[in-house]
């Protein structure tokens, strides 16, 4: 057997909030929408992970997502001007990555990431 895809889901009485956040600022495409699930995601190629953590690294909260970015601090500002809550960074980690926290539009604290 092997694990072909991770997905994470989230609920939410009002999926269609999810389109601002991973469709129009993030540019991830709208995959499946059967009004009750709204799919988002992308053709690029990625590798399966799932991270279990006492803490998000640097002292702050374990995020419930990460998502890697090619370049942070486009995401950074788009997050910005789009009004989405920033809760830390941007930050240079010791551990090679730069990244901000946002929350998305359910609550939800969001790594944003790029490896340097």
């Amino acid at each position: 057997m092997q694990v072909k895809r991770i997905v994470t889901n989230i609920q939410s009485q009002d999926v269609q909030k999810a389109k601002s956040f991973y469709e129009e600022v993030l540019g991830l495409n709208l995959l499946m929408d059967h009004g009750w699930i709204a799919t988002y995601g992308s053709d690029v190629t990625m590798s399966v992970q799932i991270s279990i953590a006492s803490e998000g690294g640097s002292g702050t909260p374990t995020p419930d997502v990460s998502i890697e970015v090619d370049d942070v601090d486009a995401a950074y500002e788009r997050m910005k001007e789009a009004g989405f809550a920033i809760e830390y960074g941007p930050a240079d980690e010791p551990w090679g990555v730069r990244r901000f926290y946002v929350r998305d539009p359910f609550g939800k604290l969001v790594n944003i990431l790029s490896h340097r």
